[in-house]
């Protein structure tokens, strides 16, 4: 695991995670509210302590532009609830989803790709599409609740639900937890988010050589970024906040806070720079 300095750094403050100090300035003129999950080292939450790749841009983003973000650690059903009840101003290290366009603006920051996983190496034909998981009757799919890779995602959990083959689980801690203990789990989701997971957890990081990652033709290319709330922000303020990502995006700040913390065949076909791919 990589983790140079400047990029592997505690970012925590009180009991609302960071709240990075400076004035307002006429574009960021209030606190902007950030409700986070764990997500691999995309954001790292210990008690209340916020760390990782996108806590890392919003504090570089708060300096320079002299913004605060308030950033609160929160279970991924309640982060969706809040960005869809217009509580949270922002969302970070997201999946573009097309419930999440109805309540606010996307932000590409790279582009990512959800895979089958699953741990050990087990004698079995190599998964191609979502039919192919709901064919294999030996296979239970262990998935993060509020995650959304798309239709064919919801598809294959709707009808291998039918079956009694689903786990609904609050993190990917709990999916790996799970999928150490039972050899057939399988779980869908980007690779850096259940490796990021693993490597935090001393119960799970000898798992990770062991760890195998499966493109599905039906679950094609993402993007994954920052969402800002159609609801909460003002106009001036979204314009503001959107054009800093941008900026961030188009330096491929984002990408290269992966490459730190990842290693490459981690990375090979599960996220890229957003020019790498048409």
């Amino acid at each position: 695991m990589k983790s140079p300095a400047g990029i592997n750094r505690r970012i925590a403050m009180a009991s609302l995670g960071i709240s990075v100090s400076g004035l307002a300035t006429a574009h960021c003129n209030r606190a902007i509210q950030v409700p986070v999950s764990a997500t691999g080292q995309s954001v790292v939450i210990d008690g209340d302590a916020v760390r990782g790749i996108y806590p890392d841009i919003l504090n570089a983003i708060s300096t320079k532009e002299k913004c605060r973000f308030v950033v609160t650690p929160v279970p991924r059903a309640r982060l969706e609830k809040l960005y869809e009840s217009g509580k949270a101003d922002m969302i970070v290290a997201s999946t573009r989803s097309v419930r999440r366009d109805e309540f606010g603006v996307f932000v590409p920051m790279v582009r990512s790709r959800a895979m089958v996983i699953s741990l050990g190496d087990l004698q079995r034909a190599p998964f191609k599409t979502t039919q192919d998981v709901l064919n294999n009757k030996e296979v239970r799919l262990v998935v993060v609740r509020g995650y959304d890779y798309g239709n064919a995602y919801h598809e294959l959990i709707e009808a291998m639900g039918k079956e009694n083959r689903v786990l609904l689980e609050a993190d990917p801690n709990a999916v790996a937890r799970l999928m150490k203990t039972n050899p057939n789990d399988v779980t869908i989701m980007v690779p850096t988010i259940i490796y990021g997971a693993m490597q935090e957890d001393a119960r799970l990081s000898d798992q990770l050589e062991k760890l195998r990652f499966e493109p599905l033709d039906n679950i094609p290319w993402g993007e994954s970024g920052v969402y800002l709330s159609k609801t909460s922000l003002e106009p001036g303020l979204m314009k503001f906040l959107q054009s800093a990502m941008q900026r961030t995006a188009q330096a491929g700040t984002v990408h290269k806070g992966f490459a730190a913390y990842y290693p490459p065949q981690v990375l090979k076909d599960s996220i890229k720079p957003l020019e790498k791919i048409p």
